[in-house]
């Protein structure tokens, strides 16, 4: 293995003899949590583990993933900008994971790598442990990009009244329209697309939405995908407005708290996504014994 894809950031499974070697890979990596995450659930569940992070070229995820596997590794957890390499990278893909049309947990299981999306579920049950109900609100998912794509379909499940893709340009948002149509069908919800310019104009967005969630890259910039005029046609006091971004108050939730909505940050999706992975990886009799929930107030504190 190259250094920089693994040894400088203590990865090689080689190094940590009657443990169990898992790492989350991404570019940059310094900046994450999950190692700090998987920690809390191997001491929670008492699990023999190590977690560490591996930061592979940008066009270099493959050869980094088959060195950790090759060399003993167990599992992966995947975040920008590999996610679409990392579906490549899997022999075999979950539904969710063909549906989301990215990876972001990888595993190996009788020398085949699998690979499934847990963003989806982590965004669900983050709102559901805040007291969100999901069931016949009205929802706007902002931006139609990989991170909308992966929380669709668990969305969807919980049967919104209508859940609307807004999107600069309207080409994306109509494409995961037609890809995610028949499940809304099943689950006889309303599913639109519009622009963001779309929810400026009273007639087009006529109702604001119970659930704001900005899925776009927006907040890491301090930037905001709503206009002004935007925001008071979608925010009414007890909209409850999600930034997927978390570690501040993006310019985005800024607006919702100025129209009376509630707020939250995305740490609580990425504590609740990690929950999955650690339970596909170390076996879902372990789910018992992990409190998502205390690893978010540790983190939070």
């Amino acid at each position: 293995m190259t250094s920089n894809t693994s040894l400088d950031l203590h990865t090689d499974p080689k190094l940590f003899v009657g443990k169990d070697v898992y790492a989350v890979a991404g570019n940059p990596i310094s900046h994450s949590k999950s190692p700090v995450i998987h920690q809390y659930f191997a001491e929670q569940a008492q699990q023999a583990m190590h977690y560490g992070r591996l930061q592979p070229e940008l066009d270099d995820f493959a050869k980094a993933a088959r060195s950790f596997f090759a060399a003993g590794g167990k599992g992966m957890n995947v975040t920008v900008p590999f996610k679409l390499d990392a579906q490549v990278f899997a022999d075999q893909l979950t539904n969710r994971a063909q549906l989301a049309g990215a990876v972001n947990t990888l595993w190996i299981e009788d020398g085949k790598i699998y690979g499934d999306n847990t963003d989806g579920a982590g965004l669900v049950r983050d709102l559901l442990a805040q007291g969100i109900d999901i069931h016949a609100s009205r929802i706007l998912l902002l931006g139609a990009g990989g991170a909308s794509r992966g929380v669709i379909s668990p969305l969807l499940e919980h049967s919104p009244k209508c859940l609307v893709i807004a999107n600069r340009s309207t080409a994306k948002a109509d494409e995961l329209v037609k890809l995610f149509a028949d499940l809304a069908a099943c689950k006889e919800v309303a599913l639109e697309s519009r622009t963001l310019a779309d929810l400026e104009n009273s007639q087009k967005t006529p109702h604001a939405f119970d659930l704001v969630i900005n899925a776009t890259a927006a907040g890491l910039t301090d930037e905001s995908p709503l206009s002004e005029l935007a925001v008071t046609q979608v925010f009414k006091p007890g909209s409850f407005a999600y930034d997927m971004v978390y570690g501040k108050t993006t310019a985005f939730m800024k607006q919702a708290l100025q129209r009376g909505a509630r707020i939250s940050d995305g740490l609580g999706m990425l504590v609740e996504q990690a929950a999955d992975a650690f339970l596909l990886w170390r076996g879902l009799e372990l789910a018992s014994k992990i409190d998502p929930r205390a690893v978010l107030a540790k983190l939070r504190s």
